[in-house]
């Protein structure tokens, strides 16, 4: 049975930090791209954050310079550090394992964690 379990989350001030976590199992978690969306009130989910099997990152223009995806094969997990938040990152962000080794999208997504609320106040 394939589990991802997220951590991490919360409330924090414009400006501030936040790291999640997202451990996985059941699944040989290396051989898989993997990737942090993030669904806004109101708004479609959007990708913002991935890491194909390699190590090589993507980043949403939104994100680019404050946010950092990474991933530790030998513990299953994978992490998105969140810097300089604003406001207009608020939302419930979700862990996602693709079912191809570099491409993620949400048409490629295998698994979905189960969503962690960030909530940035002004």
């Amino acid at each position: 049975q394939v589990q991802l379990v997220e951590s991490g989350g919360g409330l924090v001030q414009a400006g501030g930090s936040l790291r999640h976590s997202c451990a996985a199992s059941g699944l040989s978690f290396g051989s898989y791209a993997m990737g942090w969306f993030r669904q806004a009130p109101g708004k479609e989910r959007e990708l913002v954050a991935a890491i194909s099997s390699i190590g090589r990152t993507y980043y949403a223009d939104s994100v680019k310079g404050r946010f950092t995806i990474s991933r530790d094969n030998a513990k299953n997990t994978l992490y998105l550090q969140m810097n300089s938040l604003k406001p207009e990152d608020t939302a419930v962000y979700y862990c996602a394992i693709s079912q191809d080794s570099r491409v993620v999208g949400t048409a490629y997504v295998r698994y979905w964690g189960q969503g962690t609320q960030v909530t940035v106040s002004s």
